[in-house]
């Protein structure tokens, strides 16, 4: 069956279409794909997954045509980002 694997940077965006057998876990898609090998940034250990934008669990059994979704980590809390544009917005 056919999945993809998605791996975003602010930059670039890569996609890897491959075909897995039926029983193919997110983590095994992940590494199938050769993308860890592409981005060292990329932790085997510490990653987060996720399946069309919802977080998963690294076992979770793929259906076909599935795309898992490596997350980055976040480089800012989103409610203190926010609150800083505002403070900037307002000349604070």
């Amino acid at each position: 069956m056919t999945v993809e694997v998605a791996y975003a940077l602010p930059q670039t965006q890569t996609i890897i279409e491959l075909t897995v057998s039926p029983g193919t876990t997110a983590l095994e898609a992940v590494i199938q794909s050769g993308i860890a090998q592409q981005y060292p940034d990329i932790s085997l250990d510490h990653l987060v997954l996720g399946i069309f934008g919802k977080k998963t669990e690294h076992g979770t059994i793929l259906k076909a045509m599935d795309r898992v979704e490596i997350y980055r980590p976040l480089l800012a809390n989103p409610k203190e980002a926010r609150r800083q544009r505002a403070a900037a917005k307002n000349g604070k």
